[in-house]
């Protein structure tokens, strides 16, 4: 079954069915922000990969219960029928990060199989819902990772260049350039153009797939990418997540 990813403002996320290609499972995986991650992977009973959707993960922490937490977009975590997918198993996206003009390739790895589940999904917020006219969510997920199956990195690599995040900011002054790591696109900067709701105007370039891209000021996280050269301030996400309580709250980075 094909699995698609289509709540409208979500620009930046990607969905296909697609062969899987061959590659060496690793015995340790370091993943931060920027790391390219698969919300949903539907596997035959041959296990053959038959769909999958793609988006990128925003931070990796601790939370104050000691869990190692992960986030993203709440539109990688919602179905066709406007389901939060909340307990969804979250996979690793194994294939090379893109750049602006060769995108990352929309296809699963085997090692993606064979590593299985990094985490599960334990919170969907409203999503953005900037084209469909709905609530204006913060778009984000929660998911609890497995620390048996990953590590954090400060810092994630792609063609384009490397960000490292090693604390969380506000979102800076209009005019202010600031960067995305976004699995699909890699690093694009740009610079950041005000507020428009609960949300900050941007020049950053995103594409599908970079959902739930950090945006970086030096090394700073200042918001997720959500599409639409869009992101939510990452102090609203950890105060609702406070707020909400459960897992994530307390986040922290590292």
């Amino acid at each position: 079954m094909l699995l698609r990813l289509c709540a409208l403002g979500a620009v930046a996320a990607a969905c296909l069915t697609a062969p899987v290609t061959t590659a060496q499972a690793e015995t340790t995986i370091p993943i931060g922000a920027g790391t390219g991650i698969v919300p949903r992977l539907a596997v035959d009973a041959e296990g053959q990969v038959t769909g999958f959707t793609v988006c990128t993960l925003t931070a990796i922490g601790h939370d104050n219960a000691g869990n190692l937490v992960g986030l993203s977009n709440a539109h990688c975590f919602i179905d066709d029928e406007g389901n939060k997918l909340v307990g969804q198993e979250v996979h690793l996206d194994t294939t090379p990060a893109g750049t602006w003009d060769s995108p990352a390739p929309l296809e699963i790895t085997q090692e993606t199989v064979d590593i299985g589940p990094i985490g599960e999904v334990t919170y969907v917020s409203e999503p953005n819902n900037y084209v469909a006219g709905g609530p204006q969510g913060l778009d984000y997920a929660v998911i609890k990772l497995d620390p048996e199956k990953v590590t954090p990195t400060d810092t994630v690599t792609s063609p384009s260049g490397s960000s490292t995040v090693t604390s969380v900011g506000e979102v800076p002054p209009y005019g202010t350039r600031m960067c995305k790591q976004g699995h699909r696109t890699g690093l694009t900067c740009g610079a950041t153009l005000g507020a428009d709701g609960p949300w900050y105007w941007t020049l950053i370039w995103t594409w599908g797939g970079d959902s739930g891209a950090p945006v970086v000021n030096g090394t700073e996280l200042a918001g997720i990418a959500w599409g639409g050269q869009h992101f939510t301030p990452i102090t609203s996400v950890l105060a609702d997540m406070d707020e909400q309580g459960g897992v994530g709250a307390g986040f922290t980075i590292g």
